[in-house]
């Protein structure tokens, strides 16, 4: 649990590295004249929100949709692409906007799917064709924001019976344009400091069972990829001789009528076991995480 007693205050905002996208209120979602409204809250309950880092794929529901596939890339002119090339071809003509409704996109965390994604307004699906990668590399990351909603019906998603989220907004980039958007710190070198940021998004999006619906892997995945500063606090452990020995997230002492929740990175000299800590509050009340307080440093009592 967090010292009050740090001299830090409140921000209004963070330094998003992603474009910032505004929540529509949670109300009911319907997708097609054949699948039953999607309740994504009730009234006494607060929305389970999904703040998600994996990767996006596109599965065929059904043989027919995949036949009917097959056929509009026979149409499209795709001699000589790849495959993945292909389907980014396909999926980006608007005359085939028909089929990108009727695929299954499919979050995968960690190589397991975990998610059926379904837009709340019809005109994200662009956001779907967006994640489609003419070229797909393993450092490839997509981040989903949403409302987790109930498990799929087996006609949505070819039978996975994994939930579904009714996303507002996804960023796709890949690991190298995340790290290369982050200013580099003074006194760390640049080839010490990409291998150091990498290490720390690594180490964040790979915490056992995250999938992006806990509170405090929200945000863990948040801090992930709008706060830069864990980052450039990270090099300069690195620089004293230190590792990333632990990173740990608990209730903060602020809660009240908000959740707010104290991320705390530990950092274990090499040489004398010496540990530092520094520690961002994250508010995570509703869909969106904002940081409450920066990174600053974290004294247990």
């Amino acid at each position: 649990m967090a010292d009050d007693t740090d001299a830090t205050g409140s921000v209004a905002e963070d330094a998003p590295l992603s474009p910032s996208a505004v929540a529509p209120p949670v109300d009911v979602v319907e997708r097609g004249p054949d699948v039953e409204p999607i309740a994504t809250a009730t009234v006494d309950e607060s929305p389970p929100f999904v703040y998600a880092i994996g990767r996006i794929e596109p599965r065929f529901p059904s043989p027919a949709v995949e036949k009917e596939f097959a056929q509009a890339m026979g149409r499209s002119d795709t001699a000589g692409l790849t495959d993945p090339e292909a389907l980014k071809e396909v999926v980006s003509d608007r005359s085939n906007r028909y089929l990108v409704r009727q695929l299954a996109w499919v979050l995968t965390i960690e190589g397991l799917e975990t998610y059926v994604l379904v837009p709340r307004d019809p005109s994200d699906l662009d956001l779907l064709v967006d994640a489609v990668r003419p070229a797909p590399d393993p450092a490839d990351v997509d981040v989903v924001v949403g409302v987790r909603g109930p498990i799929a019906p087996p006609e949505l998603a070819g039978g996975l019976a994994i939930p579904i989220v009714i996303y507002d907004q996804i960023y796709s980039f890949d690991t190298d344009s995340l790290i290369s958007a982050i200013p580099r710190p003074d006194g760390v070198d640049e080839d010490r400091f990409r291998p150091a940021a990498n290490e720390l998004f690594s180490r964040l999006i790979q915490i056992a069972d995250n999938a992006g619906d806990a509170d405090e892997h929200r945000a863990l995945n948040y801090l992930a990829v709008r706060y830069p500063e864990i980052y450039a606090e990270t090099a300069r452990a690195f620089e004293r001789n230190s590792s990333l020995s632990a990173v740990d997230v608990s209730p903060s002492r602020l809660t009240g009528a908000r959740k707010i929740v104290d991320v705390v990175f530990d950092y274990t000299n090499r040489q004398t076991d010496v540990v530092e800590s520094y520690f961002a509050r994250v508010d995570v009340t509703e869909e969106f995480p904002f940081l409450v307080t920066k990174l600053s440093p974290y004294y247990r009592r």
